[in-house]
């Protein structure tokens, strides 16, 4: 069956230079074995399917895949799979806002001025990581305890570790050892000075399928840093942030808060490739 599909670069800052994404817009029928075949296929990060929503407040629903698993919720694929819908006709209930149901439950999206942005999701495990874990992700990073400013829990789903660094500078100079088998992905966080590129550079550093790789731009990282740094007084909203640097990307993503609280993720989102898959 020929079904709808885009491949989408997020949270870029040029021409591809963010973080690709494959959309399948009718997902309707697919079994999981199938998605996950598809997925394991594209060899992106992440491959979504849209499919119906079970909701009445959703506009649709989404599946997301990396290649060997499921995912209940990830930033990018959020942000690429409604910039992906909208632009195929997709109409939300509401003008001001459009809903996603996923694994995780309903995510609220908006329009904003570098495209689109995405509500942080609570973060499900926060606080002090223990002695064990803790070592581990020094030894993953190649880091002494003296070069950490803070470490701790920041995970709204993927399992995310949060270690903030000096400044982007040690961010940047990072040289991990991928072969040590993070058995948690761990987001690297610093500040730029006055006048940098950014507000904060990121890394993201994965776990998947037995081995670990640095992602390009990471949308579920950004939003649990967001909430994290925010909470505890070391950043405050709007700032952006960079990623994708140290392995020739230039993502850029904007930071929001509102009154209530409420942080929005977002950034730009660019199709690159329209047509339709054999599925």
């Amino acid at each position: 069956m020929q079904r709808a599909f885009r491949q989408i670069d997020v949270f870029s800052s040029g021409p591809l230079s963010g973080n690709p994404l494959a959309v399948v817009l009718d997902g309707d029928g697919l079994g999981t074995d199938e998605m996950q075949r598809f997925a394991n296929w594209t060899n992106l990060s992440e491959t979504t399917f849209v499919v119906p929503t079970s909701s009445p407040e959703a506009d649709y629903g989404v599946r997301i895949f990396t290649p060997a698993s499921e995912l209940p919720f990830a930033g990018h694929p959020t942000l690429g799979t409604c910039h992906a819908w909208l632009e195929a006709g997709g109409a939300p209930k509401r003008p001001d806002v459009v809903v996603q149901e996923c694994g995780a439950g309903l995510v609220p999206l908006r329009r904003v001025d570098t495209g689109l942005a995405f509500a942080a999701p609570p973060l499900v495990r926060s606080g002090p990581v223990g002695d064990e874990d803790r070592a581990m992700v020094l030894r993953v990073l190649r880091l002494d305890e003296a070069d950490v400013v803070e470490l701790a829990w920041i995970d709204n789903g993927p399992g995310w570790i949060g270690v903030l660094l000096a400044d982007a500078d040690a961010v940047l100079a990072l040289d991990p050892d991928l072969g040590a088998e993070p058995r948690y992905d761990i987001g690297v966080v610093g500040p730029h000075g006055a006048g940098g590129p950014a507000d904060l550079e990121l890394r993201a550093f994965f776990r998947e399928g037995g081995t670990a790789f640095e992602d390009p731009v990471t949308g579920s990282l950004n939003a649990s840093v967001a909430q994290w740094l925010i909470e505890t007084g070391r950043a405050s909203a709007p700032y952006t942030a960079r990623q994708g640097t140290a392995i020739g990307r230039a993502g850029r993503i904007e930071v929001t808060a509102d009154a209530d609280g409420t942080i929005w993720v977002g950034g730009a989102s660019t199709t690159h490739v329209e047509g339709t898959v054999t599925l």
